[in-house]
């Protein structure tokens, strides 16, 4: 049974049993806690937390996941793996124990030709909380397991909490007998190779403390309602189902090992170290694909790190099979075929996705040139030195900084003659790893701060948005907060946080800047709302100053927004949907947006492109979005289910969350997108967009920066000021200022050149007269001097070293020469052989010439260069040059 066909009957499965099939998610977590999605059930967290009520008693999906813990692991087992899918069915305060255990069975143990997956109840083995006797009592009484196949495990195997206070409760895992060739037999409590985890179900019925590991938080009581989440890893049932001995011999990852294998002429199967580098190639590529499917884009922080690092494995472990070449193209191409099968928009966004996937590949075969000569540097300083060890900082710096995997790191080094400090790679590894789970520790304590917002969400109810048809309105104070805690007041001068039983102000988000304005109160106060967020979903919380009177909760209220401000932000978000069809008319789909902000007047947009957007493009797509506007094309907002809004072709922007329901925005017959933001009724009321130019934010990233209406009226009315100035001094017209001006930056260019070629022959001059003038002392040679204040560092050293040929013989010489330019002095010091011979070194005099000058300096014996800050001091390190040549002399 091949993985699409796994899929669809578990959708099929639970939709048939009331269930509402939601989609998956974005890899990309909404979440700020995470990086990507590690769990099926992350999507729904919101409800098991208790922040949003579910908008349905039972649902069901299959979840794209990423984890990258144990990346390092990755090919060197066969269990491991990046990317994953979890089939999950879910019941919010509907069915519990039974139903789910029933659920579970009925499926697994079904026959294929009535939907189920046909595997051999015998086969199937249980394990229950220490204590859960409800949970056994159900398997083997209502469905009918052996007691025998049904074993008992504690809390770090059977207990699940999300790591924080909330919903907690035990689990029952469902685990298929592989047979005596994975091990001996006693069951999942015995051996988890032989007996295989395929399906976990979670009881959720308790509420958790706080504590800080598995095992170590207490048991505050029930939850007010009993839920359940279920979690089955497609990749094992289709290992089971395809009877395949891991996960990499299954449909959706074989097929890559075997295009790797046939691009670098390597068997799977031939040996350990190449089977490993094929696994860590077809698992990482079908990762990158994911990622990059779901609008990840390679870089150097976060999710974007994350893809990089995955993307580089797979690539350093094709040239490592023999490739030599790029291979990326081939093995995404096989992804995109095999996963297309469960999501068809990765067949959509081929183009896109092939984009940006090349470009790294590109990128990355030159940092791999850039590191293996770092690496080289390295191999040879430690031989120099004596040692037969590179350096662990060396190993960890190549990993953390070019990517270079510390096996690719030790194979190289051994190569040349070298081992690795791999102890202590190994312990700065250990330290940053350290350091990221500090950090990921503390970002989950974000949620006790979001406790207050929930109250008021609890108490009050969904803040209603009023902002698409009025811009003011009645409403009631629900809720008043203070540094993030609850208070029933304020007074003048106090900061707070406003939440408003129904609300004009638009909250931040979509890349549209927050509406300010303010709060009047029955009482006469009046709270100046300075910025306006959404900390929970569907809780608008309102930030300012109280200016007058007292605040109440409970209050009458009236607010009203800055409608100047919003109309510009509306004119600014408007013409961000025009330039981004604009952009991919002019450069395809892979100019998808990559984020915004609007602002009054103006706005950016974030879009993909793997190179720079020509200027003759950009002209192109300003002239495109002007000529839009003076079509007075109307503009239009209306909600519509999800399916609807693709069929018509909506534009979604990657990473955002949406639900059922969604609001499009069309544009004429020009633009439609997905966005939840203020929008003009027309484009003629944009008046005028112009494009400032564009920009790399990224790798494969580009941003426009634009101008809106007035303000871009303004920019051009200061252009044409300039413009008409230039022609006045140039005395053209406007369309031969390009020429005009080409010219006299020609003639200003020759005349520098000329200047330049005056100058030097004049300081040259002076070579001959300074040769002269040398003095002995000591039987040395010694030209020391100040001369013409202006003289350039590169003039400098050709009089000096023109000088030192110039003196005859063989004996030993010294020139010194100083000049003081825009203010500061500066020194040259050569010698010759014989000089140094006796011990005169260029660099020891220039050091005590500099320190006198008030700086500092150093070069090469035979010559050097230094300068400081005091330029009256110049006559002094003269002196004090010609008291060093004497004393070595």
């Amino acid at each position: 049974m091949e993985s699409a066909e796994i899929r669809r009957r578990w959708l099929r499965f639970f939709e048939e049993r009331g269930h509402t099939v939601v989609p998956s998610a974005s890899l990309i977590a909404d979440d700020p806690t995470l990086l990507l999605v590690p769990a099926g059930m992350v999507p729904f967290k919101p409800y098991f937390l208790g922040e949003v009520k579910p908008p349905f008693a039972r649902a069901t999906s299959v979840q794209k996941c990423v984890r990258t813990p144990d990346i390092e692991e990755v090919g060197k087992t066969t269990r491991h793996g990046t990317f994953f899918q979890m089939c999950g069915n879910f019941s919010f305060g509907d069915y519990f124990k039974e139903g789910a255990i029933k659920h579970a069975w009925e499926l697994l143990t079904g026959s294929q030709a009535d939907g189920g997956y046909g595997l051999d109840p015998e086969k199937l083995w249980i394990t229950v909380y220490l204590d859960d006797d409800e949970a056994e009592r159900i398997w083997h009484e209502v469905v009918g397991v052996p007691k025998e196949r049904i074993q008992r495990l504690g809390k770090s195997e059977n207990y699940w909490s999300m790591g924080v206070p909330g919903p907690c409760g035990p689990c029952s895992e469902i685990n298929y007998d592989r047979g005596p060739e994975f091990g001996i037999e006693g069951g999942p409590a015995v051996n988890d190779e032989r007996y295989v985890e395929i399906w976990n179900l979670v009881f959720m019925q308790y509420e958790r403390g706080a504590g800080t590991g598995k095992e170590d938080f207490e048991i505050l009581g029930d939850l007010p309602s009993k839920n359940i989440d279920t979690g089955l890893g497609l990749e094992r049932l289709a290992m089971i189902l395809q009877g395949v001995r891991n996960m990499y011999e299954t449909d959706t990852l074989r097929v890559v090992i075997d295009k790797a294998g046939e691009l670098t002429g390597v068997r799977y199967g031939a040996g350990e170290d190449s089977d490993v580098s094929l696994r860590v190639v077809a698992d990482h590529m079908r990762t990158s694909t994911m990622l990059i499917g779901d609008g990840v884009t390679p870089g150097n922080e976060g999710r974007g790190y994350v893809l990089r690092r995955i993307m580089r494995r797979a690539i350093r472990n094709m040239r490592l099979l023999g490739a030599t070449g790029p291979v990326v193209a081939d093995l995404l191409d096989v992804v995109v075929k095999t996963m297309g099968q469960q999501y068809p928009e990765l067949l959509e966004d081929r183009r896109r996705i092939e984009t940006v996937a090349l470009a790294e590949e590109a990128a990355f075969l030159k940092t791999l040139k850039a590191g293996t000569n770092i690496l080289d540097t390295a191999v040879t300083e430690t031989k120099a030195a004596g040692g037969t060890v590179l350096p662990g900082d060396k190993a960890f710096l190549l990993h953390d900084t070019w990517g270079f995997p510390i096996d690719l790191t030790l194979e190289m080094a051994a190569e040349q003659g070298l081992s690795v400090d791999e102890n202590g790679f190994r312990r700065l590894m250990k330290e940053q790893r350290e350091r990221a789970k500090a950090d990921a520790q503390a970002k989950k304590h974000g949620h006790a701060d979001l406790s207050a917002y929930r109250e008021v969400a609890d108490r009050s109810g969904a803040t209603v948005f009023t902002g698409y048809e009025t811009t003011e309105g009645e409403s009631t104070v629900v809720g008043l907060l203070a540094n993030g805690v609850a208070a029933p007041a304020a007074h003048e001068g106090d900061e707070v946080e406003v939440v408003l039983d129904r609300t004009p102000f638009y909250a931040e988000g979509g890349g549209q800047l927050a509406d300010t304005g303010r709060i009047r109160l029955e009482s006469g106060a009046v709270v100046e709302v300075r910025d306006v967020q959404r900390p929970v979903p569907g809780v608008t919380v309102h930030k300012g100053v109280v200016q007058v009177g007292e605040v109440v909760v409970g209050s009458a209220a009236y607010a009203v927004i800055d409608v100047k401000r919003r109309r510009a932000i509306a004119r600014a978000h408007s013409a961000t949907h025009l330039t981004h069809q604009a952009l991919r008319d002019a450069l395809g789909p892979t100019a998808a947006q990559a984020g915004s902000e609007n602002s009054p007047g103006r706005f950016r947009f974030d879009f993909g492109s793997p190179t720079a957007v020509p200027g003759t493009v950009l002209t192109d797509v300003e002239q495109r979005i002007n000529e839009v506007l003076s079509r007075e094309l109307d503009v239009q907002a209306e909600v519509m289910s999800m399916e609807d809004a693709k069929k018509q072709g909506a534009i979604a922007e990657f990473g955002e969350k949406y639900g059922d329901r969604v609001r499009v925005v069309t544009i004429g017959d020009f633009s439609k997108e997905l966005c939840g933001g203020t929008h003009v009724a027309n484009t003629a009321q944009l008046g005028l967009v112009k494009l400032l130019g564009e920009s790399s934010i990224g790798s494969g990233v580009r941003r426009v920066e634009a101008l809106v209406g007035v303000d871009a009226y303004n920019f051009l009315a200061r252009e044409h000021t300039v413009v008409s100035q230039l022609t006045e001094l140039v005395k053209g017209r406007p369309e031969e200022l390009p020429e005009k001006i080409s010219g006299v930056l020609a003639k200003l260019k020759d005349a520098e050149k000329e200047i330049e070629r005056y100058r030097a022959e004049k300081v040259l001059q002076a070579a001959a007269g300074l040769a002269q003038g040398a003095k002995d002392v000591r039987g040395v040679a010694l030209a020391a001097a100040q001369v013409a204040d202006g003289t350039s560092a590169d003039d400098l050293r050709k009089l000096v070293l023109d000088v030192r040929g110039r003196i005859a013989g063989d004996r030993p010489v010294v020139v010194a020469l100083f000049t003081v330019a825009n203010g500061r002095p500066l020194t040259v010091i050569a010698t010759n052989e014989a000089a140094r011979e006796r011990g005169i070194k260029a660099g020891d005099l220039v050091r005590t010439a500099a320190k006198t000058l008030g700086g500092g300096g150093g070069g090469k014996p035979d010559v050097a260069q230094g300068g400081g800050q005091n330029a009256a001091a110049v006559p002094e390190a003269v002196e004090a040059v010609e008291r060093l040549v004497a004393e070595a002399a």
